[in-house]
């Protein structure tokens, strides 16, 4: 050894090639490991959010319908008024009035509502807010659109009104009412907008905020539109956001039937009642909704569409919808029953 060389301990060598590279390899398979846990742990968070979002708009899309289809047919449920067609304040007619109507049809049998996404139904809705007989106040002398009644005393100003002759509901009503508001009020004098009435008819009251709603499935949302203020039936209405309001989003189907307590047990289908008579046999209305997680799964995680009380006749189809096998859904479905029709005289 050359006199100037260091000497140099083989304790501070420090560390290989070798050493380092096979730190690194080390290293980089602890890095990947984490990476797959923290890959898996954060699909697992979505697929947790995204199934608790589904949860909750699934049960506030049902509530929203529930809400609407217990009130149906309050004021309106008397048998000279259930199946009449009835002229709105928005200038659109609806060719029969009934509590709940599961895709309402016109008179030549086409659609009244435009249609919502594929393979999903659309829902009429309407009710009355006045505290008048529902049995209507009987007409006692009408002069054009003065009418003296027999309590004019259930009128005031502002209230939403429908002059009707009287009908024992057997057959189906070939009338075209009007909704028309009062005028004025002079005992026993009640003056309403335009539309005259017959002697010996009936009038209704149905209140300061009567509401007759449209619901269906657009674009992936529940949505509703007010047949008061819009003509939902217009189909240059069904991209206006501000016509047809998205109120849940993820709402991907929606599907009802009516319950017919004339025979036991009780029938469920999608025959709409024609006659007031028809709609005191229907007690109830079965309904579901199918809420879908808002994220999307890169493999295919459903593998059939999901099912409801009602899938024998009305199952669920959402092949329409691009990669709807890498949704995870959920089911919201109750039967409601239309709690006015009851009270109704019987036929």
């Amino acid at each position: 050894m050359s006199p100037h060389s260091p000497k140099t301990p083989s304790g501070d060598r420090g560390f290989t090639l070798v050493e380092v590279m096979v730190a690194m390899v080390i290293g980089m398979i602890g890095i990947v490991i984490m990476m797959q846990v923290f890959a898996t742990a954060e699909g697992q968070k979505r697929a947790t959010t995204g199934t608790g979002d589904a949860q909750s708009t699934g049960a506030t899309a049902l509530y929203e319908l529930q809400r609407d289809i217990r009130q149906g047919g309050y004021g309106l449920n008397s048998l000279s008024l259930l199946s009449c067609g009835l002229v709105l304040p928005s200038g659109a007619t609806l060719p029969t009035l009934g509590p709940a109507i599961i895709n309402p049809r016109k008179a030549d049998a086409s659609l009244l509502l435009p249609a919502g996404d594929a393979n999903t139904d659309t829902l009429l809705i309407g009710y009355g807010s006045g505290a008048g007989s529902s049995e209507g106040d009987a007409i006692t002398n009408p002069n054009g659109t003065i009418l003296a009644v027999q309590t004019a005393a259930n009128f005031v100003v502002g209230d939403a009104v429908i002059a009707a002759p009287v009908s024992d509901g057997t057959v189906a009503c070939a009338l075209t009412l009007t909704m028309d508001r009062v005028t004025a009020v002079a005992t026993p004098w009640v003056t309403i907008g335009s539309t005259p009435a017959v002697p010996g008819g009936l009038l209704f009251n149905i209140g300061q905020a009567p509401a007759i709603r449209a619901y269906a499935i657009r674009g992936g949302n529940l949505t509703v539109c007010d047949y008061l203020a819009n003509d939902c039936g217009n189909a240059d209405n069904v991209g206006v956001a501000t016509i047809w309001r998205p109120i849940d989003s993820n709402i991907v189907s929606l599907r009802a039937q009516y319950g017919h307590n004339n025979t036991n047990p009780i029938t469920w289908d999608q025959t709409t009642p024609t006659t007031a008579c028809q709609w005191v046999q229907t007690s109830a209305l079965r309904i579901a909704v199918v809420a879908r997680n808002s994220q999307v799964d890169k493999n295919q995680i459903t593998a059939s569409a999901p099912t409801w009380e009602g899938s024998a006749a009305l199952p669920f189809d959402l092949s329409a919808r691009a990669n709807w096998q890498n949704y995870r859904y959920k089911v919201f479905e109750t039967v409601v029953p239309i709690r006015n029709l009851p009270w109704m005289a019987k036929c």
